[in-house]
């Protein structure tokens, strides 16, 4: 804990007006949205595609008393009794303030840094080296530089060994990072094509990573990613490999049917064991943390016992369909205090059920330390739940919770057979337990049973592509996002809430249906709906839905309706048809348009906007061109005629990207947001939907055979085939057929084999390593899928049938 006055000498800041010197600090804060205690909260306003400083006021008005800035805004000179610390760069101040507090921690931190695996490695030394030490580690994936600055505040003194990942995507980044963390120990995973695109090669971002390490007194690390003549001599080397020089050399290995056999020399011993995974990166993950383990002086028999107790983990937070209408967020695999407010942060962005319900378990270190405790309470009181379980020791801080319910259980087990009394029913459910509670049962009992075929939306890339195209508008400029047809595929108020909670302005749906099934998810965003129909109207009112206004008809049909429930001034958008042909209104008939919207009153026209036909296409400039200014002009006819202002809207996703001069009063975010790159940005946006199935049968079939119906799957050798759980009825195209379709199982492509079936298609897995229960990734590249049957990757999305299901993560 530190006070203002303190921190403002550790900034070294250029300014700075403080009303409580004194104020103790405990929370560092940069989204005014995710503020747990305000009274001890100090804001960081960050620059990035928003801009930090407009949500100042918003963090006074939830309690926040203490603010870095980088400029004096006009909200900040109104405000009483704040400490302003006036710096040239926010995020600059986070980290010096986080390396500060880091060279007060006595123990031994270690950084972590790798293409792949850094967040398994750190979770599994976390479990093997908690049996008799007390480990930090920073939560989830925050390996950023925002990410790093905000794990090492968490850093306190009853830890021994502190994990801190570390990641980055450009040059220039790891750097920083080391000036920040300063390892004792450094582990490196791997190097892999990750963020390829920002460094000359591969050899070079091996050299950007390595910097991590540079003052770190050892490095472990396989030595078929790093050799001992890359690293400082000062550094001491420790390595797992098949080298004889290897500290751990591994003499064989070969794959059992649920694991891996070992053989490894030591110091001349060989030692034989398994390990209980199959994939290389599991078994590479395993030799990394034997490895630590060694430097850390256990014997060979320890860390073989302890390596049979791991598990595959689920890194990542996920909201899945639970059963009676609930909604489940499983992030049962770890618990502790900062990844415990992250979920309920995610909690709280969830406005599809108004009860909401938190499972928790016991956590390390939370019996011994008062604070600890305070901080539980906290966090839990300002989470407006409304109902609290714990498993665990029964403390006397329980008592001090303010839910309207709390069940408390001192075993996993009591709470399972207790469940159909519990009758969980219409709530959002955050489930986080230790892994030692086996919370991974309570998971499993509480989630709807469904098809075996899933899509993963990824929530962070879902962000991360709208702070993209934010970043590519003025401030000013207004975002609409359009969730038509599912969200293309990805789902309804799930990724409507992060929407919400990211502040869009207005959000797009096809139908009127799809915006009511959004408001009865709590989304309450202004929601324009663009293909109304007349018997809709009741429907639109009743759940304040905005329609697109594309036709006189339509348009005196609506006003007839409003005129006869007594409506007025509601509010419609008119559609111009500029060029595309489809709905609107023609140029030639916006005279007629103005002469009616000027002798009415049940309508006010909220915006005005045109689809532009071709903005992704450098052949159609000149037509998008003349798009934008035929409409230019009529906008500005109709608002001149109505003597009052409307929002203009012109860009779609292309648009943003490649016309500027189109953003007017908003622009609408659509493929984009979702990961499809259509105008060859790859670099910068992310892919958010992954749709994978599972190996459900494994054949060896002779050249003479065929697969599949009217046996047109003509083998040309001896094959090995696949059968997987997906058809044409999940939205699998039968175009994909005969070897068109390419799915991806074990980092390997393969091709179909034969028709599609409805409910499952054949593979031809002849020159890979596979076995039943395997995953596949159905579309591994959605363009040149798209490409193969002559579509577009929209219809491949929009054509994921509901029954597959949707799981949401968060990491």
């Amino acid at each position: 804990m530190y006070t203002i006055d303190l921190i403002r000498e550790v900034l070294e800041v250029k300014d700075d007006r403080l009303a409580n010197y004194n104020q103790q600090i405990t929370e560092l804060v940069y989204d005014s949205r995710k503020v747990n205690q305000p009274e001890q909260s100090l804001f960081f306003a960050l620059t990035a595609a928003r801009d930090g400083h407009d949500f100042i006021l918003d963090a006074y008005q939830r309690g926040v008393r203490s603010f870095v800035v980088s400029r004096l805004t006009a909200d900040l000179e109104t405000l009483a009794a704040v400490n302003i610390l006036l710096v040239a760069d926010p995020l600059a101040a986070m980290q010096r303030l986080a390396t500060y507090h880091r060279l007060q921690f006595k123990g031994l931190l270690v950084g972590i840094a790798g293409s792949n695996g850094k967040s398994i490695v750190k979770e599994w030394l976390h479990q093997l080296l908690g049996h008799d030490k007390q480990v930090y580690q920073s939560p989830k994936s925050y390996n950023s530089q925002l990410g790093v600055a905000l794990s090492l505040w968490n850093l306190g003194p009853q830890y021994d060994i502190a994990l801190i990942e570390a990641g980055i995507s450009e040059p220039g980044e790891m750097e920083r990072l080391q000036e920040i963390i300063q390892p004792d120990l450094g582990i490196f995973t791997n190097i892999g094509e990750a963020h390829a695109q920002y460094f000359e090669s591969i050899q070079a971002k091996l050299q950007e990573k390595l910097k991590l390490f540079q003052h770190a007194k050892a490095l472990i690390a396989g030595s078929k990613y790093i050799q001992k003549a890359m690293l400082p001599e000062c550094l001491d080397w420790y390595s797992w490999g098949s080298l004889e020089s290897d500290s751990l050399c591994v003499l064989d290995q070969h794959t059992l049917a649920k694991g891996t056999a070992l053989t490894i020399l030591l110091k001349g011993e060989e030692y034989s064991f398994e390990v209980p995974f199959t994939d290389r990166a599991s078994v590479e993950n395993c030799l990394t943390c034997s490895t630590v383990m060694l430097y850390f002086q256990y014997s060979m028999s320890e860390i073989i016992k302890r390596l049979q107790l791991l598990r595959p983990l689920e890194m990542r937070l996920q909201l899945k369909k639970g059963i009676h209408n609930c909604s489940l967020i499983d992030d049962s695999y770890s618990n502790d205090l900062a990844s415990l407010q992250i979920s309920l942060d995610f909690l709280s962005q969830q406005n599809q059920h108004q009860k909401k319900t938190l499972i928790l378990s016991d956590m390390e270190g939370l019996q011994q330390t008062a604070k600890f405790q305070d901080k539980v309470v906290s966090l839990i009181n300002r989470a407006n739940l409304q109902r609290f379980i714990w498993v665990g020791p029964e403390y006397p801080w329980l008592t001090s919770l303010a839910v309207p319910e709390i069940h408390l259980f001192a075993e996993t087990t009591a709470l399972l057979e207790s469940l159909d009394k519990l009758a969980f029913k219409e709530e959002s459910i955050l489930i986080k337990g230790a892994r030692a509670y086996q919370f991974e049962l309570l998971v499993q009992r509480l989630t709807l049973r469904s098809h075996g075929t899933v899509l993963e939306i990824n929530l962070n890339a879902l962000s991360h592509n709208l702070m993209h195209y934010r970043s590519m508008i003025p401030n000013q400029v207004k975002l609409m996002a359009m969730v038509k047809a599912f969200s293309y595929g990805s789902g309804s108020f799930e990724v409507a809430n992060l929407l919400q909670f990211s502040k869009v302005d207005y959000l797009t749906v096809a139908f009127a249906d799809e915006g009511v099934e959004l408001r009865l998810g709590g989304i309450q965003l202004p929601i324009m709906v663009l293909s109304p129909d007349s018997d809709t109207f009741q429907t639109l009112l009743q759940y304040n839905l905005e329609p697109e206004v594309y036709s006189m008809r339509f348009l005196e049909e609506f006003m007839s309706f409003l005129k006869d429930v007594g409506k007025t001034a509601y509010p419609i958008h008119l559609k111009l048809d500029t060029g595309m042909h489809r709905l609107g209104f023609l140029p030639n008939e916006v005279p007629a348009l103005l002469s009616r919207l000027q002798t009415q009153e049940e309508v006010h026209v909220q915006s005005c906007f045109t689809h532009l036909v071709a903005s992704g296409d450098p052949e159609q400039d000149a037509f998008t061109q003349q798009q934008i200014d035929t409409y230019s002009h009529c906008a500005k006819q109709l608002e001149e005629g109505l003597g009052y202002t409307f929002i203009k809207h012109v860009a779609n996703t292309s648009a943003i990207v490649r016309w500027p001069q189109a953003h007017f009063d908003m622009v609408r975010l659509g493929i984009g947001l979702y990961g499809v790159d259509m105008d060859h940005t790859r670099s910068t946006i992310e892919k958010v939907s992954t749709l994978k199935t599972t190996v459900t049968q494994l054949k060896d079939l002779p050249q003479t055979e065929t697969v599949g119906y009217d046996r047109k799957g003509v083998l040309t050798r001896d094959s090995r085939i696949a059968t997987v759980k997906i058809g044409y009825a999940d939205g699998y195209n039968r175009k994909f057929g005969y070897g068109i379709g390419k799915m991806k199982i074990n980092g390997q492509l393969v091709p179909t084999v034969g028709t599609i079936c409805m409910d499952m298609c054949m593979l031809d897995v002849t020159d890979i390593e596979v076995k039943e229960g395997d995953d596949v990734e159905v579309f591994p590249d959605i363009m040149a899928a798209a490409k193969a049957i002559d579509t577009i990757p929209y219809e491949l999305l929009v054509n994921i049938a509901s029954r597959v299901k949707r799981v949401y993560y968060f990491e």
